[in-house]
C-alpha cells in the first residue's frame, strides 16, 4: 500500500465535509492533513470540483509547500498552509473557506464579538480578523506571506493557537484549524455559525453590549475547564 494511500484518503474525507455542511461554492475552500511523522500533508487540488474529487487526487506536498506526490497542482493557498504547518506544530488539520457570513466579517475588516453562550462554549474571546495585508507582503510570496499575515496577528493580539482556533484573513476569509482534521473542520462550521448569529444580533439590536465577562468564563470553563462537566466526558 502507498504510504500516502491514508493521508490522501483523510484529507478526501475532510474536504468532502465542507459541501455537506454549506460552507463552500463551486471549488471556493479547501482542507489540509498533515502527518507530522512523514513530515508532508495533503491538500486539495487547485481549481477541482468538489463533485469530481477522488483520495487519489489529493496533492502531497512537504512543509514547505513542494510537491511530493499527486499529478495536478495543489491549492493556491499550499503554502499559506504549509507555513502554519511549519510555525505551529501542534496542528494536525487546516480548512479555508469562503463561507458567507465568516466572509462577510473578513470584508468588514472587524473581529467578531463575543454576544452569546455559544461563543462562549469555544472561545473566551472575540474572533480576530487580521488588519489589510501590507504592500510589500503583497508584493512578495503572497500566499507565503497570508500564513505570516495569521500568526502575526495571533502574536499582536496575544493569541494562543492552541486556543483560538479560528481567524478572519482582512478583505479574505476565514481559516480555522485543529489538532485532527476533524477539529478544524468543526471549527469552520462554528466560525460560521458565530458569524451568522453575531450578524443577526446587531440587525435586531444595533449597538448590543458585548456578554458580560462572569457569563463567558462561566460557559467556557463548563466545558473546558478543569471542572468541567458538559457532555460525557
Amino acid at each position: 500500500m502507498n504510504k500516502y494511500a491514508q493521508l490522501r484518503q483523510n484529507a478526501y474525507d475532510a474536504n468532502m465535509q465542507l459541501p455537506r455542511l454549506g460552507l463552500v461554492l463551486f471549488t471556493f475552500g479547501n482542507v489540509s492533513v498533515a502527518d507530522r511523522n512523514l513530515g508532508v500533508f495533503a491538500i486539495k487540488p487547485s481549481g477541482i470540483p468538489y463533485e469530481e474529487l477522488t483520495p487519489d487526487k489529493m496533492v502531497v506536498v512537504d512543509f514547505n509547500g513542494k510537491t511530493v506526490e499527486g499529478t495536478l497542482r495543489p491549492s493556491s493557498d499550499t503554502l499559506t498552509h504549509a507555513v502554519l504547518y511549519k510555525e505551529w506544530p501542534l496542528i494536525g488539520g487546516i480548512v479555508h473557506t469562503h463561507s458567507t457570513y465568516a466572509t462577510a466579517w473578513a470584508q468588514s475588516l472587524r473581529d467578531i464579538p463575543i454576544y452569546g453562550t455559544t461563543h462562549a462554549d469555544h472561545l473566551t474571546c472575540d474572533i480576530p480578523c487580521t488588519p489589510p495585508m501590507e504592500d510589500n507582503m503583497i508584493e512578495g510570496n503572497y500566499e507565503h506571506e497570508t500564513g505570516y499575515q495569521i500568526i502575526n496577528c495571533m502574536k499582536w493580539k496575544e493569541l494562543d493557537y492552541e486556543e483560538v482556533e479560528m481567524i478572519l484573513v482582512g478583505n479574505h476569509g476565514p481559516f480555522t484549524w485543529g489538532k485532527t482534521p476533524e477539529n478544524a473542520v468543526y471549527n469552520s462550521a462554528i466560525l460560521e455559525e458565530l458569524a451568522t448569529t453575531s450578524c443577526l444580533t446587531e440587525r435586531i439590536r444595533p449597538g448590543v453590549d458585548r456578554m458580560k465577562e462572569a457569563l463567558i468564563r462561566k460557559h467556557y470553563e463548563r466545558k473546558h475547564g478543569p471542572g468541567s462537566y458538559y457532555g460525557q466526558g
